[in-house]
């Protein structure tokens, strides 16, 4: 099974038809949708309800929540997770300029945490001017981990640009993932990225994803797959097909409690 960690329907500098989405998402079985903050957090989730509840068994919703002035009840969040499809929490701690472990974020973990709502950090480039570039440091979500252990925590894009951070992170601890999101016009720093991991020993604590709309499901898994091929007249070390592999056909759904394992 392959799921496709990280994708869009809109996003600040993106749009794509819901219609195209899923013609583009049909090489892989499953994918996790993010709502994005380019237009209002409530707005944003509505879209992406109406579209993972037409494709209910494909297509999983996370809501984009700003702890600081957003809606943290527990109502609120058992109702978007049963009512809106919602199964899952995405924060843009940079791009809406708030701490990760600001006090009320502090509250939404533990609301997430009781209802096993997975929580999505998306903090990677392109950063604008306003972005709060410091938040977006994965050591920053030390203290989350370890404050709410049964948490699963995702780490987008691998952190980037602090990578090295991320690896520290997954190889702590238990409950934090990171999202391999592949930007197939940046080979060599995918391929960096995952040779970062392999060393690290947290190969297995990696999910697929493309990015969806900026690149194509498809082409992701070629390009993970046909790294070795690149490397085979250098001297360069390889990271083991299987590894990669089984980045690619990890049961993240499972894993995130998304559906039964």
């Amino acid at each position: 099974m392959i799921v496709d960690c990280h994708t869009h329907i809109s996003c600040p500098c993106c749009q794509i038809k819901p219609e195209d989405h899923f013609a583009a998402a049909e090489p892989v079985d499953a994918c996790i949708v993010l709502a994005s903050p380019d237009r209002s957090n409530q707005q944003s989730n509505e879209l992406v309800s109406k579209y993972v509840t037409k494709h209910s068994k494909k297509m999983f919703g996370f809501a984009v929540v700003n702890p600081v002035i957003d809606d943290i009840s527990k109502r609120y969040w058992l109702s978007a997770k049963e009512d809106m499809a919602l199964k899952g929490a995405v924060l843009y701690c940079s791009a809406q300029a708030f701490h990760p472990a600001h006090s009320k974020a502090l509250q939404f973990y533990e609301i997430a945490q009781a209802l096993k709502i997975p929580v999505f950090f998306h903090n990677a480039p392109p950063f604008t001017a306003d972005a709060v570039l410091e938040y977006a440091r994965p050591s920053l979500l030390d203290e989350i981990a370890r404050q709410f252990s049964e948490l699963k925590i995702i780490i987008g894009s691998m952190g980037l640009p602090f990578v090295n951070e991320t690896v520290c992170m997954l190889a702590k601890h238990e409950n934090v993932f990171g999202d391999l999101t592949v930007n197939t016009q940046k080979v060599w720093e995918v391929y960096n990225t995952i040779l970062a991991a392999h060393e690290a020993k947290v190969m297995h604590k990696l999910f697929f994803g493309s990015g969806l709309p900026f690149s194509k499901p498809q082409t992701c898994v070629e390009t993970l797959l046909g790294f070795n091929k690149l490397l085979a007249d250098t001297n360069l070390p390889t990271v083991p097909r299987e590894s990669i592999r089984g980045v690619i056909e990890r049961d993240t759904l499972g894993i995130l409690g998304i559906i039964e394992k």
